[in-house]
């Protein structure tokens, strides 16, 4: 059974049979004391938030997750469970404790290649047609901290091209705000090719400071322990690059436009194979037509879409729409 849930401002509802009151209750002796932890219940719980399976391997991070959040809030895991569907505070804070993943620069050279000669030929084709009002799209799934955004975002303004946007979208509200920083450490900065290096600035221990000064948990986090090696992507990329708290469940999108390329890579493997179909169907639906979506090399090969034809290429896991 499929368990999908929509969040409300205020409200968890279910859209179908199961609910987190039923789950509750079929757990309810498992949490009658405040001690016991019920693993099974919390991987349950995520699955239905945002349709993420976490494997047995990760329930010290899963269990360490639950009782960060609670002792924040001065609780415990059983007053924890109970109030989660209705306090979203509580539940974004267990979602950033648990869902945050690492990432790096340009993790995979021929994707941010091809998307960018993806948008070089949208550019000299409307260049020619002298109509260079259409925006270029491009959406990055499961951004996580930015690393992907900001890798596409240096490639394209390193072929100078203009008249394009890049979203990056997460379920993490702890990544997004330091995705949107877009400050890193000098080992991310040293996967950055050359040719990208003009879009890095360093930055100092005070700037640091003052970002920390805004509430961001990951920059008071990082700076009380070292600014050493900092720096930042460039004021010049922000314009063209925003990012947005977004659930991939969900069925609305982040953004009304079509996307001429839509990146979604190393996320899919998390979802079971029918939610990989439900996602890669919305995703398909957000493709415009002759856009690109792009999965991560080995990924998700069972998919067979009637209105995609996947590119022949030896590095690359791309598939174009043909048709709506």
């Amino acid at each position: 059974m499929n368990h999908h849930i929509k969040k409300g401002s205020n409200s968890i509802h279910i859209i179908e049979a199961i609910s987190v009151d039923s789950l509750m209750q079929d757990n309810v002796k498992m949490i009658r004391h405040d001690d016991y932890f019920g693993t099974r219940q919390w991987q349950r719980y995520i699955e239905c938030e945002i349709g993420f399976i976490l494997p047995n391997i990760q329930c010290n991070w899963l269990e360490n997750a639950v009782i960060h959040t609670a002792l924040f809030y001065g609780l415990t895991t059983v007053q924890l469970w109970q109030q989660l569907p209705f306090n979203n505070e509580l539940r974004q804070h267990l979602l950033d404790k648990v869902l945050i993943h690492e990432s790096r620069f340009f993790r995979h050279l021929p994707s941010i290649n091809f998307v960018t000669e993806c948008a070089e030929q949208h550019q000299l084709r409307k260049r020619i047609a002298t109509d260079t009002s259409e925006m270029f799209h491009i959406w990055s799934v499961g951004c996580a901290s930015g690393q992907e955004t900001w890798s596409l975002a240096m490639s394209l303004a390193a072929k100078q091209l203009s008249n394009y946007t890049i979203l990056g979208t997460d379920v993490s509200q702890q990544v997004l705000a330091k995705a949107r920083l877009g400050q890193y450490d000098a080992k991310q900065q040293s996967l950055i090719p050359p040719y990208c290096q003009q879009f890095v600035q360093p930055l100092s221990p005070a700037i640091m400071a003052d970002e920390a000064s805004i509430g961001n948990t990951y920059l008071n986090r990082t700076t009380a322990s070292s600014s050493y090696g900092y720096w930042q992507v460039t004021a010049t990329l922000k314009s063209q690059v925003r990012f947005a708290l977004h659930n991939i469940m969900d069925e609305k999108p982040p953004t009304a436009h079509l996307q001429q390329v839509i990146v979604c890579q190393n996320m899919l493997l998390y979802f079971r194979k029918f939610d990989q179909r439900d996602i890669l169907a919305r995703l398909s639906k957000q493709c415009a037509l002759g856009g690109y979506i792009i999965l991560a090399p080995g990924e998700a090969l069972f998919w067979r879409p009637s209105n995609m034809r996947r590119i022949a290429h030896p590095h690359l896991n791309a598939w174009q729409k043909i048709s709506t």
